[in-house]
């Protein structure tokens, strides 16, 4: 068998196995709650631009937001990308074996589970049947991306999972004698 050798001449150490199927399955979800929460930051924007009571709730501190509509879609659109970096950096933490990751990982989960009731309280709108259905569309995502994290969340406490994370983050580093 051929030893890898560093530049210096000394041999690297092991290279971390690579992750069972549940991390790999995991990962796998998290990319595909990434791209639901494309979908949902969308389906947000469209009822921007529909009816902005619907999106915003009608007033923020007692203020109408209509006059604020770019500001609705700026803050929208960043909250909506920090989300879907959010998915895409855990994604490729969990993946590498980073412990901090799945800890972060079930934290997120846990504030999405806390917003959840929120998600089914429909505001009323005067913009009708299309605002409806974005709107009923926009839940589903959440749901789905909710669904998405659980199970993603379960499969990085299975106890391959909890082998693989236990390892601890390596790279081919120089062995000290």
């Amino acid at each position: 068998m051929h030893q890898p050798y560093l530049p210096s001449g000394q041999p690297t150490a092991p290279l971390r196995p690579s992750a069972p199927a549940p991390v790999l399955t995991a990962v796998k979800l998290m990319y595909a709650g990434a791209a639901v929460s494309v979908a949902g930051l969308i389906i947000g924007l469209a009822l921007i631009i529909v009816d902005i009571d619907v999106a915003a709730r009608g007033q923020f501190l007692g203020h109408s937001l209509a006059a604020q509509k770019p500001l609705v879609i700026t803050v929208w659109m960043v909250f909506g990308l920090v989300v879907i970096a959010l998915w895409l950096w855990m994604a490729r933490a969990n993946g590498q074996g980073r412990t901090w990751a799945r800890i972060v990982s079930t934290v997120l989960f846990g504030l999405a589970t806390l917003q959840l009731p929120g998600g089914f309280t429909k505001p009323v709108s005067h913009a009708g049947f299309g605002a409806t259905v974005l709107y009923y569309g926009g839940t589903v995502l959440f749901v789905a991306a909710w669904l998405v994290g659980a199970a993603a969340v379960w499969l990085l406490w299975r106890p391959a999972s909890s082998a693989f994370f236990k390892q601890g983050f390596t790279q081919a580093l120089p062995r000290h004698l």
